[in-house]
């Protein structure tokens, strides 16, 4: 065959022990089939062509290669023009590249290692990442007709190239699919400051780490119940993190252990008194480790200055003193209930009402727990208030034993104050009026018109009322009550002083009660007499003989009982005194709704009730 002008061969052949051939070759401008015959030759391979591949290659070389390396170059010229070799059998094919996965590739055991020219098909297994994520990084290694697709139930990928590529393929899966599992880490803190010591960690992770790739953060967490540090994150930047922890958790510098502490539900001037108190009686063997602390009012805090250790101690008992406090809201009824309109009202209606006592008006309301109407408020009343079951019944019978006499004229209310107290602490109500009392007079004649003056004071007369609670448990409280009652006996129209003559009582007493149970301070007492005059009709309305012989005037002695009524409801968190409102309102509407029903029975007659008094008369 004439070879195109130009052509130049030069070929060499070396004779080896070894399995492999050393070829000199040179070649330039030959054309593309005359080198597919050329290396079928030397290799000794037989190779089947179906197509007409036009162009030339040149290869120019310096040192010896290997014969099996010819059909390398052979394939690199062959798919720049679009095709490829495959075997079939016993001999080689020319193939299109498009085509040659529909060849019968060989298909190779997974992990082998690859090698030759010819391309293969092999399964590569991803262990740790997402098999589609792993392909979207390696899509670009492929060769331009290899193929690659993804089995995700075995989280495998299954690639069809050129050995080469597909080893080069199975490293960088390696390299890339490292296990990223995550790990936790607990490190305790030892000298740092809790919080102050996650804050500096958190900056430290955001400047180290990507944050915009979740699998490269880690979560710093603080745990203050065993003041310690939580870490979650892949091993490698966990391991970081606790390696600049625990760097930075140091012991201080003694001389700069300052710390303050914002209050936020105590007082700092009472907190100050407190530690200052503790720290008088402790002993310490360095006078230098006493700490020092006080308190700025400006912004309600507790400045302390002194070792970590120390400062640590005196930080758990300002954490115990600033907890939230209890708060108890109590429920004042203020009533004065007329000891001869109740004893007349018991009478009508055959009630135990002759007395106001608190046993007495004990008494009364079993006349209205009707059992009816109790269970059915019973449902209603909310489990937050304390009064479901019998608590309802004595509850609601009490309201309504009240009500009743009020609106029969046997009483009247004075108040009905409400006071939020702080646990501990004492709060107090006033309900009464403010008199002018003469402290002194002066008589001057100096002046034109010669006159007395008088100096006066305002006094304060009512009644007073100081309570103290103590929080034993959500369910219980303890108070100290304190009830003081004045009263004015004469204006001073009626003694020869012109001075008003007032009386005081006092009542003092502690009570444990459950939340939402009503208690009732009696005994405070006040006498005057009342002027009563009947006449005979139209005859006594006849001009002084009407007067004279048909009418009569009669004095009495009046007692008026003036009644405390306190229900406590405990608070253990500021938001709910706010449900608390709301749901008093509820009850105060379930309460009218059983005054009507009961009042209705009581003036209809019902046996029910009439035959429930007549027993307890007897």
């Amino acid at each position: 065959m004439k070879l195109i002008r130009g052509l130049f061969i030069i070929v060499v052949f070396v004779a080896s022990l070894s399995a492999r051939e050393r070829v000199n070759i040179n070649f330039s401008n030959l054309q593309i089939n005359d080198f597919v015959k050329l290396v079928s030759k030397i290799t000794n391979k037989n190779i089947l062509m179906n197509h007409q591949i036009i162009g030339t290659v040149d290869f120019i070389s310096t040192t010896d290669v290997y014969d099996d390396e010819l059909m390398d170059i052979l394939v690199s010229t062959l798919e720049s023009k679009g095709f490829s070799i495959v075997k079939s059998g016993s001999m080689y094919e020319i193939v299109r590249s498009a085509d040659i996965i529909n060849s019968n590739v060989a298909v190779v055991e997974q992990g082998k290692t690859l090698y030759g020219s010819f391309m293969v098909t092999q399964v590569i297994k991803v262990k740790n990442e997402n098999v589609d994520i792993i392909a979207a990084k390696i899509q670009y290694l492929i060769s331009k007709n290899a193929k690659m697709m993804t089995v995700r139930e075995s989280n495998t990928l299954l690639i069809t190239d050129y050995p080469k590529n597909i080893e080069t393929i199975k490293k960088v899966v390696k390299d890339i699919d490292t296990d990223r599992r995550t790990v936790i880490e607990i490190i305790p803190i030892k000298f740092a400051e809790s919080k102050k010591f996650q804050a500096r960690l958190v900056d430290v992770a955001k400047s180290l780490f990507n944050e915009h790739v979740p699998s490269q953060g880690v979560k710093i967490m603080l745990d203050e119940n065993t003041n310690s540090i939580i870490l979650i994150g892949i091993k490698e930047n966990v391991s970081r993190i606790q390696e600049i922890a625990a760097t930075l958790d140091i012991e201080p510098n003694i001389n700069n252990a300052v710390q303050i502490y914002e209050l936020k539900n105590s007082d700092a001037k009472t907190v100050l008194e407190s530690l200052n108190e503790i720290i008088s009686k402790q002993t310490f063997a360095d006078p230098a480790l006493k700490p020092n602390v006080s308190a700025n009012e400006e912004i309600n805090a507790i400045l302390v200055v002194g070792e970590a250790n120390v400062i640590k101690g005196i930080k758990f008992i300002i954490d115990e003193l600033d907890k939230e406090k209890y708060q108890v809201y109590v429920k004042a009824r203020i009533v004065e209930i007329n000891k001869n309109s109740a004893k007349d009202l018991g009478v009508k209606y055959g009630f135990a009402a002759g007395d106001v006592s608190s046993s007495g008006l004990y008494a009364m309301s079993a006349n209205f727990g009707d059992p009816g109407l109790t269970d059915l408020a019973s449902v209603k009343v909310l489990d937050y208030l304390g009064a479901i079951g019998a608590g309802a019944k004595s509850a609601f019978a009490l309201g309504a034993t009240l009500d009743f006499l009020e609106n029969n004229g046997a009483s009247k209310s004075v108040s009905n104050p409400s006071i939020l107290c702080v646990n501990n602490q004492e709060s107090s109500i006033y309900v009464g009026k403010t008199i002018s009392v003469t402290t002194g007079s002066v008589t001057s004649s100096a002046t034109s018109v010669p006159g007395t003056t008088n100096s006066y004071k305002r006094e304060d007369v009512g009644l007073t009322l100081r309570i103290k609670p103590r929080v034993s448990s959500l369910d219980k409280v303890t108070l100290n009550v304190e009830a003081i009652l004045e009263n004015v006996l004469d204006d001073g129209k009626n003694n020869s002083t012109g001075q008003p003559i007032t009386s005081k009582q006092e009542v003092k007493t502690q009570a444990i009660l459950r939340n939402g149970e009503d208690i009732i301070i009696g005994g405070l007492v006040k006498s005057f007499e009342s002027t009563s005059k009947s006449k005979i009709p139209l005859l006594g309305d006849i001009p002084w003989i009407g007067e004279l012989l048909f009418t009569s005037t009669s004095k009495a002695t009046q007692e008026d009982n003036l009644v405390v009524i306190l229900t406590p409801y405990i608070i253990n968190q500021s938001e709910k005194l706010s449900l608390l409102q709301q749901d008093l309102g509820v009850l105060t509407t379930l309460q009218r709704e059983y005054n009507d029903a009961i009042f209705k029975k009581i003036q209809e007659g019902e046996p029910g009730v009439q035959e429930d008094v007549a027993q307890e008369e007897e």
